[in-house]
């Protein structure tokens, strides 16, 4: 049995109300009671983090290190074009991750098109709305088979 973290940065908790031409209907509990029953489903445990504090996410990919979590899915949102911060209490944790955007960066204002993450991460789901997460969440299970 596999340990499954899906962080999400700021403002995602508004999934479903903010900007939803761009970033869909679903809401971020939609999307975790999917994620969550697909990794029941499949025999492994299921834990999911938001937060709109750079900190508060560092604290726990950290706690993540400490559980020996097997695999996690991340979208920092903003964070994800800022956060050296992030980038390092990544690495530091070891655990292997896949980056998910709702929307295509590469369609959007230029300073989206960079990314802290995408040359660490096993592999990136960009551009697919909601279904990026269970996409990614297909490929991790598959690598940790």
């Amino acid at each position: 049995m596999a340990s499954i973290l899906v962080l999400n940065g700021p403002n995602l908790n508004l999934l479903g109300s903010r900007e939803p031409e761009i970033y869909g209907a679903d809401t971020l509990d939609d999307i975790n009671l999917r994620l969550g029953t697909a990794c029941i489903e499949a025999g492994h445990t299921f834990d999911s983090f938001q937060s709109n504090s750079e900190g508060e996410l560092i604290d726990r990919i950290h706690a993540a290190r400490a559980a020996q979590v097997d695999y996690m899915l991340v979208n920092f949102g903003g964070f994800t074009h800022t956060s050296v911060a992030l980038r390092d209490a990544m690495l530091a944790s070891e655990i292997p991750f896949i980056e998910v955007h709702l929307s295509n960066l590469y369609r959007r204002e230029e300073f989206r098109h960079h990314s802290f993450f995408s040359d660490i991460a096993a592999g990136c789901v960009i551009g697919l709305g909601a279904l990026g997460y269970e996409l990614a969440l297909e490929a991790a299970l598959t690598r940790l088979k």
